[in-house]
């Protein structure tokens, strides 16, 4: 079955104004894409990562992707193909609260 990553963008004043019952599916969805198999993280303080010409290894702290809200997860989901990907994700907590999520075919 194809492989799809989702990243979630969304912050904390989103999802508090947010109905609670809302919120609770939300997280039922998440529940069910776990037990389909998916993989599940909230995002970290991430770390960028170069090594130009592998000349040496060079980090910094922070994003080097910027968006209008923070990248607050992702998941690794299994989906039919892309219309079933995006059915699955429309009701997780992100989508729902005022977030988004795309949805990348892996190939």
């Amino acid at each position: 079955m194809p492989k799809f990553v989702t990243i979630q963008y969304g912050d904390r004043a989103g999802y508090d104004r947010t109905p609670q019952p809302i919120r609770d599916a939300a997280h039922e969805q998440d529940a069910k894409l776990l037990s389909e198999g998916a993989l599940i993280g909230r995002a970290g303080t991430p770390v960028q990562v170069r090594n130009p010409e592998a000349s040496g290894v060079e980090t910094r702290d922070g994003a080097f992707m910027s968006s209008d809200l923070p990248i607050a997860g992702f998941a690794v989901i299994e989906a039919a193909d892309l219309a079933d990907a995006i059915e699955k994700v429309s009701q997780v907590p992100c989508a729902v609260a005022h977030g988004v999520v795309e949805v990348w075919p892996l190939r």
